[in-house]
């Protein structure tokens, strides 16, 4: 039998785009326990002044999160802003009806934009187009961005915010193409409201970038001529367009599952297409970019959630608990967008705490690393500059759904200005690791720092408050002599190689 090896070519010429840092965002849902009982719980013994969980706070700053959406997803599309703002003891409880709990309204724009600077993150703001439109989307912003003399600004200021927020960057409503999403639309009835809503926006703060909705994943009926009909509307006014996808591995089947990127390559490359369609079509010199604004593993809490009880208060929803092959999976999507970062400018795990999250916490009591925190914290950390296009001879396999799937995914980012290069690479097969040698002439003078690996012989393994079972190592046996690494890949591993000058 022919032992299987792997080869790379980096070049620090062969360059695909800037790596936009925002890739690399989250996301926050008023959903279950990712805001009452993740971010926020006033009465936890470690939680600050304004109730906001420390702990929380410094997982995320280990992230390094740049960016959060914001307050929805589902949510969005039935709130209405002003219940979460001024005294909270005015605030009023709402049925929320895409989730069907009850909405306190404890947490609210102030309060998030607020959290968002403690993590050192930027915020995605979602505006309501599914029960409202135009007048609330104008009055949010104005209340978030212009600095005074105006009612909305100044009952800002009223509610002890002298500053604008300056929140630089707008979701023009969620999932709009969803049946089960409140004030579904068309794709033209969506177009026109995005469009004439955008305006205003930019009407009120001309240095937004507005994100149009797009398809909710590659299965609906309307994908991608919703795309193509929602920006034949809106071109000129809006700047990117979303792209929402979650996987499962409901059959067990791990060598079909750990190939689900390449659906969401696809993914990519039709919605890309799609924009340079329209742009042709328009004779626009414009370029839409992508926004894949919700993505994640979402499969493992499904049979739970039917039996929470309705209208309570921040119940257990989506509490996926993640195993070892899910980290296998979020590090190759994470790949997948840095292979695609000429076009993907933004990106939103969905979600950050609880919620399908990489943080879990218990409500009074700790807080620990999913599985899945390790890969997106390794590519949020060093995946900031150049990516680079690897030259990959590996070998393949076929699955259920997947032909030609390359046992090896890999991406490299190129930080020019810190003389940083590091190689993000995760091995699929099942059984056996994975020689690898990488040509790295093209970086005279640098050295191997270190060999990151994400490893367990069980790729069901999870994490829990009490044992962190897939937890990272380093990889000793790597050698870098003369311009030639090598390498041995475990099977079913996530690796992280850096060198530096």
């Amino acid at each position: 039998m022919v032992k299987m090896k792997a080869t790379m070519t980096l070049d620090q010429h062969f360059k695909i785009a800037e790596v936009d840092k925002r890739i690399y965002g989250s996301f926050i849902e008023h959903l279950g326990r990712a805001v009452y009982g993740g971010i926020y719980e006033p009465d936890h013994p470690n939680s600050d002044e304004q109730g906001f969980r420390q702990d929380v706070i410094d997982l995320v700053k280990e992230l390094n999160v740049p960016i959060v959406r914001y307050p929805g997803g589902n949510m969005v599309s039935a709130y209405n802003w002003e219940d979460g703002v001024g005294p909270k003891e005015d605030r009023p409880r709402r049925l929320e009806l895409a989730w069907r709990t009850i909405e306190t309204n404890e947490v609210g724009t102030n309060e998030f934009v607020d959290w968002a600077k403690k993590v050192n993150a930027d915020v995605m703001m979602a505006v309501n187009l599914g029960t409202r439109g135009i007048d609330a989307a104008r009055n949010l912003i104005e209340y978030t961005n212009h600095p005074s003399g105006t009612y909305y600004s100044d009952l800002r200021r009223k509610h002890g915010y002298e500053q604008p927020h300056n929140i630089k960057t707008w979701c023009l409503g969620n999932e709009m193409d969803g049946p089960w999403q409140v004030g579904h639309k068309t794709a033209y009835e969506y177009g026109r409201l995005a469009n004439e809503t955008g305006k205003a926006m930019k009407l009120v703060d001309p240095d937004i970038e507005l994100v149009a909705c797009g398809s909710s994943n590659t299965n609906m009926p309307t994908f991608p001529e919703y795309e193509a009909t929602t920006l034949d509307l809106s071109y000129d006014t809006v700047d990117y367009i979303s792209l929402h996808q979650y996987y499962g591995n409901r059959s067990n089947d791990t060598a079909n599952y750990l190939a689900k990127n390449l659906d969401m390559d696809h993914f990519i490359k039709t919605v890309t297409a799609t924009c340079d369609y329209i742009k042709a079509k328009h004779r626009s010199k414009k370029t839409i970019n992508l926004s894949f604004d919700e993505w994640n593993v979402w499969y493992h809490s499904n049979e739970q959630d039917q039996q929470i009880e309705p209208w309570s208060i921040a119940p257990p929803q989506l509490e996926d608990h993640y195993n070892f092959e899910d980290a296998l999976l979020v590090g190759s999507m994470l790949i997948t967008f840095l292979q695609h970062a000429d076009r993907v400018k933004m990106a939103a795990m969905a979600q950050l705490v609880n919620v399908i999250a990489p943080i879990m916490t218990e409500n009074g009591g700790g807080s620990f690393k999913q599985t899945i925190f390790y890969p997106y914290m390794h590519t949020s950390v060093f995946g900031r500059g150049v990516s680079l296009k690897p030259i990959l001879n590996v070998p393949k396999y076929d699955s259920k759904d997947f032909t030609d799937v390359p046992y090896l995914d890999a991406a490299a980012v190129h930080n020019e200005e810190e003389e940083a290069l590091t190689i993000f690479i995760v091995n699929k097969h099942l059984t056996d690791a994975m020689p690898l040698d990488i040509d790295l002439r093209s970086f005279e003078g640098y050295k191997l720092v270190e060999h990151i690996e994400l490893y367990h012989d069980d790729v069901k393994a999870v994490n829990t408050m009490a044992h962190e079972a897939v937890k990272p190592s380093l990889n000793n046996a790597t050698t870098f002599e003369l311009g030639q690494l090598s390498a041995q890949l475990k099977k079913t591993s996530w690796n992280v190689i850096r060198l530096r000058k």
